[in-house]
């Protein structure tokens, strides 16, 4: 066991994952649009504000089928895939890869905080390097297990969710009235967060870390903890079975994509239509009402994963794959890209647009956005190995600066 550790790079990377994790980039925005534009309410409870007619509820309704978690599923599997990968590659050569891990996991950690609080308290990087904290430990065990064990943690958060429901008519009227004001809170509350994210740079970084805080805690214990984990052990499992780097035969992922979405399609279908003749109250939509898309979206997640394992065995599209994989090479740089730009457009330090914009316009931005990214990339790699924050993040992993220009 001897040579250096470094990362992979150029022909060694697996080219199905760089094409599902741009993939993923991309449709994640979808979603991460909304917290960018509007106040947070209207992410959960879309009756909470802005304009739900015509154009604007159809961009709700097919976000909410086709993105809304969907490509948060695909992120954390693929990144438990990830650990599976760095890990193997540092045992081959040294036989351990706690320390690699760690170390990753770590500056990871330290990115996403100031991500977070800093710049936009919707990050997810904090998540995926607590929970691999401790998935880092299942990364031996067969698949199979790897499946039955992450779908027990997703199944963790409906259990909580369903009690909390269950419970709502026997607490006490101020803990009943606090959690519906979460839901539907009231004009002053709304403004009150407008005002927060058009005001100074304080006000911003003091909402944001607020809310990330409370992302980082509350909602990691009752629902990141759960999902993103346990998808980070189903995304191992894929990975061991050769689902995620396009080993199955087409039939496979062509039966894959039209089972899956046959099964998860109609449930969040469903889960609209009852959400909507609910006027999405807190005692239905809020627990219950939640859990149609919660479970949905996993089956809709396994057939776009289908879909790009297709796209990666084809002969076809090779400029816009190779484009696509680029995009996903640098899906850390082009994630914190997405917040930068976002912040510009919707805060008080660029064109604090935030609250002015309905879902119409938001979804225009998204494609404004991905065109961007579509275009800077390639060109981009082909003069760099690595995006700005993968190199900076692989330094401080393999403690070495990493060579930037080929």
């Amino acid at each position: 066991m001897n040579g250096s550790l470094n990362p992979t790079i150029g022909s060694d990377r697996i080219q199905s994952l760089d094409l599902l994790r741009g993939f993923a980039l991309l449709g994640i925005l979808i979603m991460n649009i909304q917290s960018f534009s509007m106040p947070g309410a209207a992410y959960l409870n879309p009756m909470n504000y802005g304009d739900m007619t015509g154009s604007n509820k159809w961009v709700w309704i097919l976000g909410h089928v086709f993105a809304d978690q969907k490509f948060m599923a695909i992120f954390s599997m693929l990144y438990g895939a990830g650990v599976i990968l760095v890990t193997q590659n540092a045992e081959k050569k040294f036989g351990k890869s706690a320390g690699l891990h760690y170390r990753r996991t770590f500056w990871l950690l330290v990115i996403g905080l100031i991500h977070a609080h800093l710049i936009w308290y919707g990050d997810i990087l904090v998540t995926y390097a607590l929970c691999a904290l401790f998935v880092y430990l299942f990364r031996n065990v067969r698949p199979s297990r790897l499946l039955t064990i992450g779908i027990g943690f997703i199944s963790i958060h409906s259990l909580l969710y369903l009690l909390l429901g269950w419970s709502t008519p026997y607490r006490s009227e101020e803990a009943s009235a606090d959690a519906i004001a979460a839901w539907t809170p009231s004009l002053d509350s709304i403004n009150a967060n407008i005002e927060a994210i058009t005001g100074s740079l304080s006000e911003q970084i003091s909402y944001n870390s607020q809310e990330a805080l409370m992302l980082e805690t509350f909602v990691f214990l009752t629902y990141f903890m759960w999902r993103a984990g346990g998808l980070m052990l189903v995304g191992m499992a894929l990975y061991k079975w050769g689902i995620l780097t396009a080993s199955k035969s087409k039939t496979f992922y062509l039966r894959g994509w039209i089972l899956s979405w046959g099964i998860g399609l109609p449930i969040v279908i469903y889960g609209v239509i009852r959400n909507f003749a609910e006027d999405f109250s807190f005692e239905f939509s809020m627990f219950l009402g939640s859990q149609f898309n919660y479970w949905g979206s996993l089956f809709i997640a396994f057939g776009y994963i289908c879909m790009i394992m297709l796209l990666a065995k084809s002969n076809s599209m090779l400029a816009f794959k190779s484009r696509l994989a680029a995009i996903g090479q640098m899906a850390l740089t082009n994630y914190l890209s997405q917040s930068i730009i976002c912040v510009l457009i919707f805060y008080g330090v660029g064109f604090g647009l935030f609250g002015q914009i309905e879902r119409t316009g938001q979804i225009l931005i998204t494609f404004a956005i991905w065109l961007v990214q579509f275009l800077w990339s390639k060109p981009w790699l082909s003069k760099y190995r690595f995006g700005p924050a993968e190199w900076l993040w692989r330094s401080l992993t393999y403690m070495k600066k990493q060579p930037f220009k080929r």
